[in-house]
């Protein structure tokens, strides 16, 4: 599903949020007249600045289309199984920049919170995924900052994933903006264990019952080995693709916990 840039209107959830950070710097020192007026710029700014995210999504996503219809039509296959993109809601964007602490200034969240537009690629081997992630980063607009590959380093819960930060230029009437995108490139089984977990966790706040931990990290090492089992089937529907001096010739260090 893709978002839609802008709401219509703030949530009082968010309103509350706002007011309670507030109070909390007031009750240090600060200026109530000046974080209020920092407060309302902030609001007025967020509405430009998921457009400008949601742009930068939407330039990403054209590459990905491209290079899907290019194989389906060039070649009778496409790495490429599924797109799904997110914006984050600015309910969402001012709870995480809250729990992130720092300067509420637009320009102070966008240094700290990295995941705001994200573009999810579903592939159906493993070595697509990387693929897929080497053709993309060898387009010459797009820079890649971060690589985290829990693909090669699973997170200590299961999750398998491969994931990209890239900044993108979006051309706008005055001026050009460089905006990043979270890329995350994984296989079907990948995808259908992430979101399963997601609910789990989401259900249990987080705080999953034994039983449950021991099914999804049991259902993480099926997925795991069936992820093996097509790979070794792969090259009877194509050959391996080459990567030659690429992104992954030298495989990233295993990635720290988020």
């Amino acid at each position: 599903m893709t978002a839609t840039p802008g709401d219509a209107d703030v949530p009082d959830r968010v309103r509350d949020m706002v007011a309670a950070r507030q109070q909390q710097l007031e009750t240090v020192g600060a200026d109530p007249q000046a974080l209020a007026e920092q407060l309302r710029q902030v609001f007025e700014e967020f509405t430009e600045l998921r457009m400008h995210y949601q742009f930068g999504i939407d330039e990403v996503l054209t590459k990905v289309e491209i290079l899907r219809k290019e194989f389906e039509q060039m070649h009778e296959y496409s790495p490429i199984e599924h797109v799904r993109t997110r914006l984050k809601s600015v309910e969402s964007l001012v709870e995480k920049a809250l729990r992130t602490e720092g300067e509420m200034t637009v320009r102070a969240i966008r240094e700290r919170i990295h995941d705001i537009a994200g573009i999810r690629i579903t592939c159906s081997f493993v070595s697509d995924a990387y693929w897929v992630a080497e053709m993309l980063a060898a387009q010459g607009d797009l820079e890649v900052l971060t690589v985290k590959d829990y693909i090669a380093s699973p997170k200590a819960n299961g999750y398998r994933s491969l994931h990209l930060i890239v900044r993108v230029p979006v051309y706008l009437s005055t001026h050009v903006e460089q905006v990043p995108v979270e890329l995350q490139i994984r296989t079907i089984a990948m995808d259908f264990w992430a979101s399963v977990e997601h609910k789990l966790s989401y259900k249990y706040e987080r705080n999953l019952p034994p039983e449950l931990r021991e099914e999804l990290d049991d259902a993480a090492r099926v997925a795991d080995d069936l992820d093996a089992r097509m790979e070794r089937l792969r090259g009877e529907i194509r050959p391996m693709p080459v990567h030659e001096g690429g992104l992954f010739t030298q495989r990233p260090a295993p990635p720290t916990e988020d």
